[in-house]
């Protein structure tokens, strides 16, 4: 098969023999509960079209599809959560996970097939255009896991509702007579972040609530980040009496830069992140945060590049699903002397 040869799907047999692809798939699997006439007919177009399932080439394990899922970064609390919803689904669902680090590598895509891969879950990471070819030239279906900017069309991708969680958020602080609100984002390609951030001023704009340029501040989704941006924000002349950041680390570094300057929370500042992974709960005192279903969308995102593996079709290229407000201890009432906080 030349390089831009288009692989024949399951979804292509399943026409060619009047089936549907479910039925096309237990013959590749050797299920047993399909009619002798439509298997030898399926097999047929099968030989015809020189269909060889993916795993078929280099293993006769095909009662365990194995997907590969990749991360660019360090292992921190929000993957790990991430990862742990791919690999539960996996196991519910009989089928093997392979985690690695992205590559950039030649030929690292055929090198996934050729290792057995049916398809590829990417976490937040970016492909350029010739990530994308690669994976299409090799027959990889690609499923993006909170993608960081808006994929290709030709890309599947699960998420969740960021707008609505920068809402939620900013109207809790605002329900608890806070008014002078920042926000600490990250960075400011980044589809989640602008999503949030959106929120974040739909809520000021509706309560008649002022944003000033100096309370909304772009960075890293980082510990780092969070500190020094806090810093910044509670060195104005007038600080912010609550903070809303992008996620939990950013939160706990803006937490930590306050503490530094003498201030309490949440008596002296309010903080709100944005996750809910085990560091919100951890967190002195324990994070409100907006959880986002990291667990749930890591087993959407396994079932859709099952389902993609098999040459099934999915309803939608993107899956959203809702965020929640948790309520903990990191936020309060603002304190009437407030004003001129150094």
């Amino acid at each position: 098969m030349g390089p831009n040869t288009r692989r024949t799907t399951l979804a292509d047999i399943a026409r060619a023999a009047g089936v549907s692809v479910a039925t096309v798939s237990k013959v590749v699997n050797g299920r047993g509960d399909v009619a002798p006439h439509t298997r030898t007919r399926v097999q047929e177009l099968l030989h015809q079209h020189h269909y060889l399932a993916p795993v078929f080439r280099y293993t006769e394990a095909v009662e365990s599809p194995t997907i590969e899922v990749q991360f660019k970064g360090g292992l921190k609390a929000y993957v790990a959560e991430t990862l742990e919803g791919v690999v539960d689904s996996a196991a519910e669902l009989g089928a093997s996970v392979v985690i690695s680090k992205a590559s950039s590598a030649p030929h690292w895509a055929r090198n996934l097939v050729s290792s057995g891969r049916r398809a590829v879950i990417a976490v937040t990471s970016v492909y350029t255009a010739a990530h994308l070819n690669e994976l299409a030239r090799s027959g990889l279906p690609l499923v993006v896991l909170d993608p960081l900017h808006l994929p290709d069309s030709r890309v599947n991708s699960v998420g969740a509702t960021n707008f609505a969680g920068g809402l939620a958020a900013t109207q809790h602080l605002l329900s608890l007579g806070h008014r002078r609100i920042a926000y600490l984002g990250g960075p400011t390609m980044a589809v989640c972040n602008q999503a949030r951030m959106h929120g974040y001023r739909a809520a000021m704009e509706a309560e008649g609530a002022q944003v000033l340029d100096a309370y909304v501040r772009p960075g890293e989704f980082t510990y780092r980040a969070g500190s020094l941006g806090a810093t910044a924000l509670l060195g104005l002349p007038e600080p912010p009496t609550a903070i809303f950041a992008a996620n939990d680390e950013i939160a706990v570094g803006a937490i930590e830069a306050a503490r530094t300057r003498g201030l309490r929370i949440p008596e002296d500042l309010s903080v709100v992140g944005f996750d809910d992974t085990s560091l919100a709960q951890m967190a002195s005192p324990p994070l409100t945060t907006v959880r986002q279903p990291l667990r749930e969308m890591g087993g959407a995102a396994l079932r859709t590049a099952l389902r993609l593996a098999n040459g099934e079709k999915v309803g939608s290229h993107h899956i959203e699903l809702a965020t929640e407000l948790v309520v903990r201890a990191s936020t309060a009432p603002p304190r009437a002397e407030t004003s001129g906080r150094g």
